[in-house]
């Protein structure tokens, strides 16, 4: 079974101060084995939101442009970018140094054509987000430069895996509400009115649809 820390917290009062890992702890040691704890915003580390401040053609190549992108930092990189898409004033994911993507590749400094190029303006594909590598990905005005790419796509929850064994003699804990339950019995915390909303049958399905998909 998969847990939602983020669906978790909407039914119980959940500190910042309780780390997933120590949480993770307490219901292995007195509940259900949680198999394995995972941060979704960990594959898109060392991924930010930048803005293309110049784009010019390389000059040792056809296809190549030379551009700089401010990331947030003093600063702006200069990053060697193939797409045909790029242009000044786009805001668009970039992966630093010392980036793994969730395609495996990792982000080096390296020189293109006697070019330096310190990072990488990515596509939909380089980051397991679609199969499109015709150009980069190019962002809504909401993204924020320097902001990390996980925050922008709301990616900042924590799977909890449980082992389904752990729970076969324990039918009331079959869900979200069950775990949120015995987790504030465990921590000694007060659950929200979400929780009692829905023992108490005042959320109708649309509602539970909307906030449990």
């Amino acid at each position: 079974m998969y847990l939602s820390l983020n669906w978790l917290k909407d039914l119980v009062n959940i500190p910042k101060s309780v780390s997933p890992e120590e949480l993770g702890a307490k219901l292995t040691n007195y509940t259900v084995e949680v198999e394995k704890i995972e941060k979704q915003s960990a594959r898109f580390d060392k991924v930010v939101i930048g803005k293309v401040l110049e784009v010019k053609k390389h000059p040792n190549s056809d296809h190549l442009n030379l551009t700089k992108v401010d990331v947030g930092e003093k600063e702006p990189l200069g990053i060697v970018c193939g797409a045909p898409n790029v242009s000044a004033g786009q805001l668009v994911p970039v992966a630093l140094l010392g980036a793994e993507l969730p395609n495996g590749m990792k982000i080096e400094e390296r020189e293109v054509r006697g070019e330096k190029s310190f990072g990488m303006i990515c596509a939909e594909d380089e980051l397991g987000l679609g199969t499109e590598h015709a150009g980069i990905m190019v962002l809504d005005k909401k993204a924020k430069v320097g902001e990390p790419f996980a925050e922008y796509l709301d990616l900042d929850d924590v799977i909890f895996e449980v082992d389904n064994k752990s729970l076969s003699n324990r039918p009331d804990l079959w869900g979200h509400l069950g775990i949120a339950r015995e987790i504030a019995v465990l921590l000694e915390l007060k659950t929200t009115k979400n929780f009692a909303a829905f023992l108490e049958n005042k959320i109708n399905n649309d509602e539970i649809c909307q906030k449990f998909p």
